[in-house]
């Protein structure tokens, strides 16, 4: 994860902007840095990023090492962190994200958790489609028979996704799940996480398309999965698409701002 330049209204503080390139640099790596290869990260010459560093480590947001030399984040920049995570309301965040790309795509756009029966849909913006389809908040997906169950399943823990898993389901509950259980296997599974993507070959509703990709937390673990559903002459559900793209752009953004690396 690394910090992603904005734009905003208004002239910044340009030695700001110069010194947070090294500490972007430092976040992108991953790792202590000698100061030469710190510099040409941050594209600028060592000179320039020396004064920044005494700075940084004066307010202990860098530290150096007396023994290597080597530049890494200080105590100040984790305190900064710790500070965002509990600042910031995940599902507020993600609920925005959700609004945000139904307007870039005008596809309907949901926002699902894993609730105590499944996949629950929580947040649901429709797009400029206005497609038919019967999802509404509280919805509860099958994890084999849609797009979003199927990724929770590629990342929650087996305990947690099996017990969910039909014919484990009360034959009631099954009834009212939107999604017709469908064959699913470390394949499924193994493509979604190499994808960040994932479809169903039967959608539930014919003629709708749907694909769905993960958010995950600060721990790396799945937090929610938002699905981009529309008609299926419109959506195409192969994960090269340039909808599969904006959603994964979208996804992967999200989680970079609750504090997911992402080592990829």
């Amino acid at each position: 994860m690394s910090s992603k330049t904005q734009n905003f209204e208004g002239r910044g503080v340009q030695s700001i902007e110069v010194g947070t390139q090294l500490l972007d640099a430092l976040v992108a790596h991953g790792e202590p840095m000698m100061l030469k290869e710190l510099a040409a990260a941050a594209g600028i010459v060592p000179a320039q990023a020396h004064p920044y560093l005494v700075s940084f480590r004066k307010l202990g947001i860098v530290e150096q090492s007396s023994q290597t030399g080597r530049y890494q984040l200080g105590p100040f920049a984790l305190d900064l962190a710790i500070t965002r995570m509990r600042t910031v309301d995940p599902m507020q965040l993600a609920g925005q994200a959700v609004i945000d790309l139904s307007l870039r795509t005008g596809l309907t756009v949901l926002l699902s958790v894993w609730g105590a029966f499944g996949p629950t849909v929580v947040v649901v913006h429709e797009g400029e489609d206005q497609i038919h389809m019967n999802t509404k908040v509280g919805t509860v997906y099958s994890v084999t028979g849609t797009a979003t169950g199927r990724v929770f399943a590629a990342y929650l823990p087996a305990e947690l996704s099996q017990p969910s898993m039909p014919p484990k389901l009360p034959k009631f509950f099954l009834q009212r799940c939107v999604g017709t259980p469908q064959p699913y296997d470390e394949q499924d599974i193994a493509m979604i996480r190499e994808t960040g993507i994932s479809s169903v070959p039967n959608p539930p509703v014919p003629g709708i398309n749907a694909i769905a990709s993960p958010v995950f937390d600060h721990l790396g673990q799945i937090l929610a999965v938002i699905t981009l559903v529309a008609d299926a002459r419109v959506l195409d559900k192969s994960s090269t698409s340039p909808f599969a793209q904006t959603l994964t752009e979208a996804t992967r953004r999200l989680s970079a701002e609750l504090g997911y690396w992402d080592e990829e």
